[in-house]
């Protein structure tokens, strides 16, 4: 019976394959057949069968894949677990197996349709396809089955609550997490170490929501890879995206470990070079404490050439570390390096223009913080002097930024530079005619200054006679101060007193315009010259 059968099977392959020859073969159909036409592979239940690469007997590929779906799909359920027969045949000088249950051909694989890559033979291609359907066709018959479904259904549901229950502790570790952070910027925020975790906490909560979302994406594909194959027909789904996670992670594990001896020269640099700059920096913090002496090397010049060396340092570091960072030479490296390139060249005039400004500023050391300066349009104490602007709080405690370049091409009048222990020199002037002894004047001004808050006793203020006009002398007052910010009130307070000495003298403070010449001379007689307060003053005491 067997061998009738099998007999039997093979005389209606022929016969099968003699009609499609009479119904659609010719000569040109033959021909056109032996050009390849665009691959279609054949899948059914997300299991790929085989490749189809050839026409045959008219039939494209892709046409061949949806007979080869119809006639699959067509298999009576008992069918479905009958072994798979392979029969070849020859048409026109071409060697096919067809593939086939029973009476039921399913369809036919040609020596055309072979890899030649592959280098795989005619009958190892059909033994493959046929194992390939063979098994797709048992995974449609146990889907079949209730106890298989049941199985897989109650294996999902036990997958799908344990998924919500990491998902929960997840987000609740996260919450705990980031809640016990906040915590303690929040009571160490007076603390100078966590002072800058305050402007990151908008990033620390980015990255923890970010580092959330991958592990509930984890879970998820876990799940999902999980699911899918209690189930024989997505069983093949769940193995691809196994192969593709482990095979993803087998990628990266692989990339570090071949990546370990480079990245590890390359902290190694960056370790060295580290140690390098800290060893310059207590040099240069020796420098600027004044226990080292260098020539040339100032106190205001040692934190801009500390900033200088450790970003040549730093640069030589980086550049000699640069080769043993893993993936450098790749095309990601080397867009972004033409990005920064690209930006550096678009904004580099004016940066560098700032840059060599604010250096000319600091190495002339025109001024530096704490300077009481006068820039013309500004005036007011110096709070910082940076790489491409000054900050200068004027009078009214206003804070002014400056450009560098702007102040290079300015004169700068430095009040503190030559002050030294004196404090900052301030000064008023005023006329008062020649009927006045100038001993008398001089007394009266230092007087005045010597009653004012906010004016040093030592040194004390003096007096000069700055000219001798036409109708007046002009006095100028200097005296020292010690809080240059208090200069307006100050000077105020000066003058409010300078008022009330000429006033409890009857002196008046004028320069007096004549019509005519009076009568007698303008002069103040000898003996008035030490009229109070300056009853024992002396030109050279004054000053």
């Amino acid at each position: 019976m067997t061998s009738l059968s099998l007999l039997c099977s093979k005389l209606s392959v022929v016969l099968l394959t003699c009609l499609l020859l009479v119904s659609g073969a010719s000569p040109d159909v033959l021909a056109a057949d032996e050009k390849h036409s665009q691959e279609a592979t054949l899948q059914y239940h997300f299991r790929p069968v085989f490749t189809f690469r050839t026409n045959f007997v008219g039939a494209t590929p892709e046409a061949r894949v949806r007979r080869a779906l119809n006639r699959i799909e067509a298999l009576p359920p008992a069918a479905m677990e009958q072994p798979i027969a392979l029969t070849p045949f020859t048409i026109d000088g071409r060697n096919g197996i067809s593939l086939h249950i029973g009476e039921a051909v399913l369809f036919n694989v040609l020596a055309g349709d072979l890899d030649p890559e592959e280098g795989m033979t005619l009958d190892a291609a059909a033994r493959r396809a046929a194992q390939q359907l063979t098994a797709a066709l048992r995974a449609a018959a146990e889907q079949s089955r209730p106890m298989v479904l049941l199985k897989g259904l109650g294996l999902s549901l036990l997958a799908t609550l344990i998924a919500l229950v990491v998902l929960w502790l997840i987000r609740r570790a996260t919450a705990l997490l980031v809640g016990r952070l906040q915590k303690v910027i929040e009571a160490e925020n007076a603390s100078t170490s966590l002072r800058w975790a305050k402007h990151g906490w908008l990033l620390v909560q980015r990255v923890a929501q970010l580092l959330m979302g991958f592990l509930w994406l984890s879970v998820a594909y876990l799940w999902l890879t999980f699911v899918l194959a209690r189930f024989p027909l997505t069983e093949a789904l769940g193995d691809r995206l196994s192969d593709f996670l482990f095979g993803l992670l087998n990628t990266f594990g692989m990339g570090l470990l071949h990546a370990m001896p480079a990245l590890t020269t390359a902290l190694i640099i960056l370790f060295l070079t580290k140690a390098f700059n800290d060893a310059v920096g207590n040099f240069f913090k020796a420098a600027k404490e004044g226990r080292v002496q260098v020539p040339g090397l100032h106190p205001e010049t040692v934190t801009a050439t500390h900033r200088i060396v450790s970003i040549l340092i730093w640069g030589l570091g980086i550049a000699i570390a640069y080769p043993f960072i893993p993936m450098s030479d790749s095309d990601a490296f080397k867009g972004l390096s033409v990005m920064f390139g690209f930006m550096l060249t678009l904004g580099s005039a004016g940066i560098v223009n700032q840059l060599m400004s604010g250096l000319v500023l600091v190495y002339s050391r025109a001024l530096s913080v704490g300077d009481f300066v006068d820039l013309g349009e500004t005036v007011g104490v110096v709070s910082e002097v940076g790489a491409l602007s000054t900050k200068i709080i004027n009078m009214r405690n206003e804070e002014v930024t400056i450009p560098n370049a702007v102040l290079v091409g300015s004169p700068i009048k430095n009040y503190s530079r030559l002050a030294g222990a004196r404090g900052t020199l301030v000064s008023t002037k005023v006329t008062i005619g020649y009927d006045t002894p100038w001993r008398q004047v001089h007394a009266m001004l230092i007087a005045a200054a010597e009653q004012t808050p906010g004016l040093r006793a030592a040194p004390r203020p003096f007096v000069f006679q700055r000219s001798l006009a036409d109708w007046y002398v002009e006095y100028e007052l200097f005296a020292h101060m010690d809080k240059p910010l208090d200069r307006v009130a100050v000077l105020s307070a000066l003058h409010a007193n300078i008022q009330d000495q000429f006033n409890t003298y009857g002196v008046q403070i004028m320069s007096p315009h004549f019509v005519v010449q009076p009568a007698g001379n303008v002069v103040v007689p000898p003996g008035r010259w030490h009229a109070a307060p300056a009853a024992a003053e002396t030109p050279h005491s004054e000053s």
